[in-house]
């Protein structure tokens, strides 16, 4: 296995808009595997390259239905309808609110050989993608909360021992074991 440090907010590259994906190389088949193994042992059920410190537009998912990766990912939304459900993240350890997200999407992008990939989802996975592509974007879920829920969540940020600490990296699990559901770590 090839557990990576975990990127915390704060970090700038979490902030930053990922490259894309020019090489289908070794590297990029390592970088899916280094996230890949990551995600398994933080107990969440998507991943982006940010996340783990490398700036480019690659995710895994893995939400039981449905795994695997997106290159140079991106995505329609499918009619009008939306989800309103928690929603965490690995890179913000100890955080869940209600986000609204499409209820579907179609996804499309490219695998480790840069075959094209595309398929519609729904529901959980529907709320993978748009949460990764939005990590390749620079975009943190809690940017999408409304503004009440949004203050909140910094409060318990700028209150929390490991922002206190300076802390932007940190090895798996090092903040407590185990996942309370989609993206990251319960409150």
């Amino acid at each position: 296995m090839t557990i990576q440090p975990v990127r915390l907010f704060g970090d700038p590259i979490l902030r930053a808009r990922a490259a894309e994906v020019t090489e289908f190389d070794r590297e990029l088949r390592q970088l899916v595997t280094d996230l890949t193994d990551t995600m398994h042992d933080d107990g969440g059920v998507g991943m982006a390259a940010p996340q783990i410190g490398v700036g480019l537009r690659v995710f895994v998912y893995d939400t039981k239905d449905a795994a695997g990766h997106l290159v140079n990912p991106g995505y329609t939304v499918v009619g009008d309808e939306e989800q309103v459900g928690a929603e965490g993240c690995l890179s913000i350890p100890g955080l869940r609110y209600d986000t609204r997200r499409a209820l579907r999407v179609h996804a499309r992008g490219f695998d480790l050989t840069g075959a094209p990939v595309e398929f519609t989802a729904e529901g959980l996975l529907a709320r993978c993608v748009q949460h990764e592509t939005d990590h390749l974007d620079g975009v943190l879920f809690i940017d999408r909360l409304d503004p009440a829920d949004r203050k909140e969540a910094m409060r318990t940020i700028r209150e929390s021992d490991w922002f206190n600490a300076g802390v932007t990296v940190r090895s798996s699990r090092a903040l407590g074991a185990g996942n309370a559901g989609p993206f990251g770590r319960g409150r």
